[in-house]
């Protein structure tokens, strides 16, 4: 969220600690957090391996939390908003099959392009730290 104590991201930058933000932030929220139980981020997991088979695309990390998922992609002939669209709908679709009618994601997402093996590395790392 914006403004937690871990730092946030917006737009490709990240930020600070600003309480004030985050507090603002939560009062704005409409609906509580959907808190994914290990069965579920197992789910989708799987909805989204399965959506990258489709896409062709290879998943060099991925890290799915309790509140959000992390991965290192590479780059196919689809943009990237597109496939993030897609591999939200395969997620939403799974966890709905199991009965969670809910909303899931929030609007939007953060992308960061890698222009080098050493920024590759780096993404990999940060993403394998929060499996």
């Amino acid at each position: 969220m914006q403004g937690s104590k871990r730092g946030y991201v917006k737009d490709g930058e990240v930020h600070g600690v600003r309480a004030g933000l985050k507090e603002a932030n939560k009062k704005m929220q409409k609906d509580k957090r959907f808190i994914m139980t290990k069965e579920n981020r197992e789910l989708v997991r799987r909805a989204i391996l399965e959506e990258a088979g489709r896409l062709g695309q290879e998943i060099q990390a991925m890290a799915i939390s309790t509140t959000h998922v992390h991965m290192v992609v590479d780059v196919i002939d689809e943009l990237i908003e597109t496939a993030v669209a897609r591999y939200k709908r395969a997620a939403t679709k799974a966890l709905r099959s199991k009965g969670i009618t809910r909303k899931v994601w929030t609007k939007g997402y953060d992308k960061r392009f890698c222009f080098d093996k050493k920024a590759l590395r780096e993404r990999v790392k940060y993403v394998e730290r929060h499996k």
